[in-house]
């Protein structure tokens, strides 16, 4: 992402962090990352990196359920109030995570990864990757549904943001070439665009060969792989 872009996104977050703060959690995605704790619970995982923290919510949560959470984010407030509710957190982008190779059992990002250009999106996912032990899990959750990519002129937020938007089919695309996929569900976020959803995943970082997937054509399927 050029520079400008990263500054845009940085600053309208550290304007924003405090209204998010107070913001409601929707019941959906307090189900989504039930869903990803339960199956941390099955691997006995501990130490997860939530990657474009936000507030803190999630941090929170995970470690109230006894995981050693490490926050990331590319905004300093965002930073700040992960750190008042007793995270761990430092300001840092998914481009350049400063930790060393096989640190994380597992990795978390929700609604984060959607400000990369698509370009950078293969190069972001193989350094989560390089963090994560072999087998780890890493839960990618992205608003999607239709190609898009560019500031979108609608945002409320100031300076406006930049967000890409990936079809199911070409963020699978884009994910098998570093991840083998587990799970994948099209969640409907009541939108008015029938094509715009929210695209849930837990991916695995290496291990054994991807085993055999169900067809694609339904709003979510599991694999062994």
């Amino acid at each position: 992402m050029r520079n400008d872009l990263r500054d845009r996104l940085r600053t309208a977050y550290d304007a924003n962090a405090e209204a998010r703060d107070r913001r409601d959690y929707p019941k959906w995605k307090r189900n989504v990352r039930e869903v990803f704790l339960n199956a941390l619970r099955r691997g006995s995982l501990n130490r997860l990196l939530e990657i474009g923290a936000g507030t803190g919510d999630d941090g929170v949560f995970f470690q109230q359920h006894g995981l050693g959470v490490v926050c990331v984010d590319l905004s300093p407030e965002m930073v700040r109030l992960c750190r008042e509710k007793g995270l761990e957190a430092h300001v840092m982008d998914v481009m350049e995570l400063r930790f060393p190779a096989d640190s994380f059992d597992a990795a978390y990002s929700f609604n984060s990864l959607l400000h990369l250009p698509k370009a950078e999106l293969p190069v972001a996912l193989r350094e989560v990757q390089r963090v994560l032990r072999p087998g780890g899990p890493f839960f990618l959750g992205l608003y999607g549904g239709h190609d898009h990519e560019g500031v979108w002129d609608e945002d409320t937020y100031e300076p406006k943001r930049f967000f890409s938007f990936h079809t199911d089919e070409d963020l699978l695309r884009t994910v098998e070439t570093t991840f083998d996929v587990v799970s994948f569900e099209r969640i409907d976020v009541a939108t008015e665009d029938p094509h715009f959803h929210f695209q849930s995943l837990i991916l695995k970082s290496g291990g054994r060969p991807a085993g055999p997937c169900p067809p694609r054509g339904g709003s979510s399927w599991t694999t062994d792989c």
